[in-house]
């Protein structure tokens, strides 16, 4: 599927009771995903940046009414994009599968979104047939990774302007341990650099002058460089789902998405920033059949995440829209 082999192994469609579907536009480089729950599953959510876009997310409250939701949705197309999860809500009521509230079926979606409306022409972005299509596209086969769905306009590296950034997308990422499996997809729309938390080493980010090289944001901020362009707030996001097969009350869901913002942490770099909406939601399956346990599945969370990040990268493929080109992090590496 893709031209270099993948970092890291896995997906979040290996947690029992998940399906991913993708809805690429290819009239511009936008797009959604969903990540569907169809028998249901507990949420949580963590909102960690200053500029987030989302929906539904004051639902996921620990004591609030409801206590499953059906999907989250991910999306391009700023505010905009969360048009989409109307047409989640219409697939899913059509498959006989939401709150029922005596009166009809009323399918549970939160959802958030990146800014990508500088990437083509901003005034198409997902709507309600998208997040439609993404829907009838899922499965429970591992999902594509990088230019794709709601990675599908996604840049990197924004910090010293969007002319120096690189591409993102989305990536998937599971790791398994004593019988539990926790998996993530991130949409990697960062304005700071991605770093390989193995090694530290930056590996797609903001370039050089020249365009050929990787600046290294954060040493440069260190030593006393100033960005060169106004940044808008909430044109930059990272954003993700994490799912587990464990028995997850929501109190427990709210705080595996908490403990994942770690794994975004390790990988991103300046990450949770004025400039970034970053939102991670949790989905506690219970297809396993037990109960959760926190620390275990806190460290499965973080490392999944992390994993993720650095997988959406390498899967992304340069971009380029007029006479703008946005390359992808082997580009940079075969120079």
């Amino acid at each position: 599927m893709y031209a270099f082999p993948l970092p890291y192994p896995g997906a979040i469609t290996d947690v029992a009771g998940i399906d991913v579907g993708h809805d690429s536009d290819i009239r511009r480089p936008t797009g959604c995903t969903v990540v569907l729950a169809r028998a249901g599953a507990v949420g949580g959510v963590d909102v960690r940046g200053a500029a987030p876009g989302t929906r539904e997310t004051d639902l996921l409250t620990p004591g609030n009414l409801v206590q499953q939701l059906h999907a989250v949705l991910l999306a391009g197309g700023s505010a905009w994009g969360l048009d989409a999860a109307g047409g989640v809500m219409h697939w899913l009521e059509q498959q006989g599968i939401g709150l029922d509230t005596g009166h009809g079926l009323v399918p549970i979606v939160p959802a958030a979104v990146i800014f990508d409306l500088g990437v083509g022409d901003g005034r198409i972005r997902p709507d309600a047939e998208a997040g439609y299509r993404a829907c009838a596209a899922a499965s429970r086969d591992a999902p594509a990774q990088g230019n794709v769905g709601a990675g599908s306009g996604a840049l990197v590296g924004k910090l010293l302007g969007q002319a120096r950034a690189m591409k993102g997308g989305v990536g998937t990422a599971s790791v398994s341990a004593s019988g539990f499996t926790v998996g993530a997809l991130v949409v990697c729309n960062a304005v700071g650099d991605v770093l390989d938390p193995a090694t530290g080493r930056v590996i797609a980010g903001a370039r050089t002058a020249d365009g050929h090289g990787l600046q290294d944001t954060r040493a440069a901020l260190l030593a006393g460089h100033r960005p060169q362009h106004a940044l808008a707030a909430g044109k930059n996001t990272t954003i993700g789902v994490i799912a587990t097969d464990a028995v997850l009350d929501p109190a427990q869901a709210q705080r595996l998405a908490q403990v994942a913002h770690d794994g975004l942490a390790r990988s991103i770099n300046p990450v949770h920033t004025q400039l970034d909406g970053d939102t991670l939601f949790a989905l506690g399956t219970g297809a396993s059949g037990r109960n959760a346990d926190m620390l275990l599945l806190a460290t499965l969370a973080a490392e999944a995440t992390a994993r993720a990040v650095v997988n959406a990268v390498h899967a992304a493929r340069g971009l380029t829209v007029g006479t703008q080109h946005w390359p992808a992090c082997h580009e940079l590496a075969r120079r």
